[in-house]
């Protein structure tokens, strides 16, 4: 008589555990041979709780927080995995939770650790040569995932392997709760070759949150754990078929989408935040036990200071300029609040950190000159500075410092000179304050690359000709913000800001802030609507330093020091960038984003300074009301300011100077320049005893081959000054470059 089929399956099922059972037994007693207790079932198995394995947990990247706490930037410190943070079961999407349990644990909610059907299943394919089918359930891949060391040993494979996994398995489900092993297994199973854990998995391979992940790239994801690394062919099969057991399930032309794009090789697997690299790699280098480091930045300032600069680059598109940084300085405090090393995508260095690179600081050195010269009362803010041609016997040549518009505007205060950032009235500053002190104070303002004597800088040093960071020029400026006191900057809460150091005398630190937020002196060069001009107080400089290198705009107003740098970290040269086309358009973006709901109060003026009115003679300037250290004002009642310079000399040509004819260069357009400083009307130009006009202004004379005598006559005739020079023929071409007969400009302003 035929037996029913139901009743057939029953008993081949019933035989099957048997099997299983015989064969759970067999084991445990190789076990005991093998002289392991845990395996002979002499002692139970020994499991972390759920609790412990959750704090366990370490990503493999750690995070850098501002100063709110939100996440900035993440960075990987475990080599061997990707794993990022835990992930409860509530924020993991179901489509992929039950596509998971579809392809490794169909049964996974009514076995208690061990599926002996599966199992014997497996036992079955293995005897009859069929393929393989997986008998270990999601708890029994747990317990193997929280032994790693026996997971990766080759020393106890196999079946004895299999029964310590079975126990162990048993004992995390006499434990721990179903939601509890079902979310200790997504967090810590492997997707696809170091990626580890569902967040890793959702975030790198398909840029999104676990609770996003659709039907079919949850198939996608579900078709990974079986084998990681599986070739693209197996990965579809089992996809599609996976995908034909759900009900509903996904189309396989969407299963085959989704497995595409996680295998796609393209995907930088990047971090999913990434707004302060530069500062992650100074902060978060020994953070290995995965706690996350809060740093001062401020991530809504970061990311304003980011856009900002890349504006500004890409408006400068086609000027050849690529890099660029910014520094944002909270002024009481020292905190930064942002710090872009770089220009990301459009950086050719993106690994070099901007803000701590040195570079020649063209302009912006000039205040703290003219703070040196204010302190030693060598000038006020408002003294005669002669703005015109001057040239300096240097070690190997003649040294002309030229404006950056190759323009000169004769006399000039100390007020105008500063603001305006006119050089030949930096140049003669330098000579009254001398190389040395100069250098001397910078070193104090934290300049550590200015670490040579003065005379190895020369007056080119008034004009930026030294090295510094955008991080010692945005302490400085704050220095002068803080009324002369230098402190440390700060990039983490508990930094300590350091002793605090009156470097520049607060008088002579306010009167400088005060020229650097004047626009109607600043307007001398860059006229009155600029990218300097703020609608509250601010004091602003520039800078470029020589070759149009190196781009800097600086400034602060009564709460914060904003600094910006653009150029190239290469050191290529820019094309036809100004002061206030290069990093000026940023500093004004990022300090307005800051005063945006701020205002920025005009600082009040320390003791020991006096408001007084001066007058120019000859109307060079305005009259107007002027600060001086106590001491230094006018002592006349109407405020007069005396134009009287030292004698009438001559500053270009240098006595004794050489000049030689170029042969490359038409006869036409070769010229020396004549020029003279505290020049006053009726003075003329005599060269040879011949008479060549009046000497106000700067003439251009074609040199002729010889030995000449220039002399500077007064109106009766008599010579106030002269020097001789000699102009050399040249009789054939010299093996010059081209590139030598262009005149290298001067730093800007």
């Amino acid at each position: 008589m035929r037996r029913p089929r139901h009743r057939s399956k029953l008993d081949a099922g019933v035989a099957t555990v048997r099997v299983v059972a015989g064969l759970v037994l067999a084991l445990g007693a190789l076990g005991a041979l093998l002289d392991d207790r845990e395996l002979a079932g002499a002692v139970q198995p020994v499991v972390p709780s759920y609790a412990q394995v959750r704090a366990a947990h370490r990503p493999s990247d750690v995070a850098l927080l501002d100063r709110h706490g939100e996440v900035l930037h993440e960075q990987r410190v475990d080599p061997a995995r990707r794993r990022l943070e835990w992930t409860s079961l509530d924020a993991i999407s179901p489509a992929l939770v039950r596509a998971v349990l579809a392809a490794e644990d169909r049964r996974f909610l009514r076995h208690g650790g061990v599926d002996l059907l599966a199992l014997a299943g497996s036992l079955r394919d293995l005897l009859l040569g069929r393929a393989r089918r997986g008998g270990s359930t999601v708890s029994m891949q747990l317990a193997a995932l929280l032994e790693p060391a026996r997971a990766t040993s080759s020393s106890r494979r196999g079946l004895a392997d299999k029964v310590r996994q079975m126990r162990r398995a048993w004992a995390l489900e006499r434990s721990w709760t179903k939601r509890e092993i079902l979310e200790a297994y997504l967090n810590l199973v492997a997707f696809r070759g170091e990626i580890a854990g569902v967040a890793a998995a959702t975030h790198l391979l398909l840029d999104k949150a676990p609770h996003a992940v659709t039907a079919a790239e949850a198939v996608a994801l579900a078709a990974l754990v079986r084998a990681p690394n599986a070739t693209r062919e197996a990965l579809d099969r089992r996809g599609r078929a996976l995908a034909g057991e759900l009900a509903p399930g996904p189309e396989p032309h969407e299963v085959d989408a989704a497995i595409a794009r996680v295998l796609d090789p393209a995907r930088p697997h990047a971090p999913r935040v990434a707004l302060a690299p530069h500062v992650a790699a100074r902060l978060l280098a020994g953070a290995k036990d995965g706690a996350a480091v809060r740093s001062t930045l401020d991530a809504g300032v970061q990311r304003a200071a980011i856009e900002a600069l890349d504006r500004s680059l890409r408006g400068l598109s086609g000027r050849n300029v690529r890099d660029g940084a910014v520094l944002v300085v909270d002024n009481p405090s020292g905190a930064v609040l942002a710090w872009v090393g770089g220009s990301g995508a459009l950086s050719s260095a993106r690994h070099v950190d901007g803000v701590l690179a040195h570079r020649q600081a063209g302009s912006t050195l000039k205040p703290f000159l003219y703070a040196l010269a204010l302190e030693e009362r060598r000038l006020t803010a408002a003294s005669p500075l002669d703005d015109a041609p001057i040239a300096l016997p240097v070690a190997g040549g003649i040294y002309r410092p030229h404006n950056y518009d190759e323009d000169y505007r004769g006399l000039v205060s100390m007020r105008t000179a500063l603001a305006a950032s006119l050089n030949v009235p930096a140049v003669r500053t330098l000579e009254l304050v001398g190389a040395d002190d100069l250098a001397a104070r910078l070193r104090a303002l934290g300049f550590a690359g200015i670490d040579r004597r003065g005379d190895h800088y020369g007056p080119a040093l008034a004009l930026g000709a030294a090295e510094v960071s955008l991080a010692e020029l945005v302490n400085a400026f704050r220095a002068l913000a803080n009324g002369g006191v230098l402190r440390s900057l700060r990039l983490t809460p508990e930094a300590a800001a350091g002793d605090a150091r009156q470097v520049i005398a607060p008088a002579a630190a306010f009167v400088v802030a005060d020229v650097l937020a004047d626009r109607e002196s600043r307007s001398t060069t860059f006229g009155l609507e600029n990218p300097l001009a703020t609608r509250f107080w601010s004091a602003v400089k520039t800078g470029t330093s020589k070759d149009m290198r190196d781009n800097w705009c600086v400034g602060f107003s009564s709460r914060y020091t904003v600094g910006v740098w653009v150029g190239n970290s290469s050191g290529e040269p820019m094309h036809d960038v100004s002061g206030v086309s290069g990093a000026a358009p940023a500093w004004l973006e990022i300090l307005s984003f800051l005063h945006r709901d701020l205002a920025a109060e005009r600082p009040a003026p320390p003791a020991g300074l006096v408001r007084h009115r001066v007058a120019f003679e000859r109307s060079v300037e305005p009259a107007r009301e002027e600060w001086f250290l106590a001491g230094t004002e006018p002592t006349s009642p109407s405020g007069a300011i005396g134009l009287a310079l030292a004698r009438p000399r001559i500053g270009a040509p240098v006595d004794d100077a050489v000049y030689a004819i170029d042969p490359d260069i038409p006869r036409r357009n070769q010229r020396i320049a004549l020029a003279a400083s505290g020049v006053a009307s009726g003075l003329r130009w005599q060269l040879d005893g011949r008479d060549l006009g009046a000497a106000e202004h700067a003439l251009l004379w074609p040199p002729e081959p010889g030995r000449h005598r220039l002399a500077l006559l007064e109106a009766g005739g008599g010579a106030i000054d002269e020097v001789a020079f000699e102009v050399r023929p040249v009789a054939r071409p010299l093996p010059v470059p081209p590139s030598s007969h262009r005149r290298p400009r001067s730093p800007d302003r």
